[in-house]
C-alpha cells in the first residue's frame, strides 16, 4: 500500500524559505568577498602624524607589491600563468583531474535529474541536493584543467 505525500505543513514551508534565506546571504557575502579581491587598491596619500616616527622602514615596492609580467606572444601562454603549483603540474596529471572533474559534474546532473522525477520534488525542493551543487562545480574546474593541461603540453610538461 502506498501512501500518499502530504503536502507541506507551513511551519514546515518557513524552515526551508528560512535555510534558503540562509544560504542566499552566505552566497551574496562569499561574491562580496571574492569580487574584493579583484578590486584596484586604493591610491590614497595619508598624512603621517606629528607622534610617528620619521625614520620608519621603506618598503621596496618594486618587487613586493606588483605581480609579474604574464603577457606572451606567439600561440600559448607560458606556464608561469598557471600560478605556483599548476605551473609545476604534468599535462597528464592535469587531464587526469579535468577528466574526474567532469565525470563528478555529470554524475551530478544526472542524479539531479533522476530525483526531479519524483513525484511533488519540485514542489517542495527535494530535488536539491547541497552535494550535488557542490559536485556541479566540477564543469567549471573540469574545464580549466583542461586548458591547464593543454599548456603544458604545449610547453612540454
Amino acid at each position: 500500500v502506498i501512501k500518499p505525500r502530504r503536502a507541506p505543513t507551513f511551519a514546515s514551508r518557513n524552515i526551508i524559505y528560512l535555510k534558503m534565506a540562509r544560504l542566499s546571504i552566505l552566497l551574496l557575502a562569499a561574491i562580496v568577498a571574492v569580487s574584493t579581491a579583484f578590486a584596484p587598491a586604493a591610491q590614497t596619500v595619508t598624512r603621517a602624524a606629528t607622534n610617528q616616527v620619521a625614520s620608519a622602514p621603506k618598503i621596496s615596492t618594486s618587487t613586493t607589491l606588483f605581480a609579474e609580467d604574464m603577457t606572451w606572444e606567439g600561440e600559448y601562454p607560458p606556464s608561469k600563468v598557471l600560478g605556483p603549483i599548476m605551473s609545476k603540474m604534468p599535462s597528464s596529471t592535469l587531464a587526469i583531474i579535468s577528466m574526474v572533474s567532469l565525470g563528478v559534474c555529470v554524475y551530478s546532473c544526472v542524479q539531479s535529474g533522476l530525483l526531479l522525477r519524483e513525484p511533488g520534488a519540485v514542489e517542495d525542493g527535494s530535488w536539491v541536493k547541497w552535494y550535488y551543487v557542490v559536485e556541479g562545480f566540477g564543469g567549471p574546474l573540469a574545464w580549466g584543467t583542461h586548458v591547464a593541461s593543454w599548456i603544458q603540453r604545449k610547453n612540454g610538461m
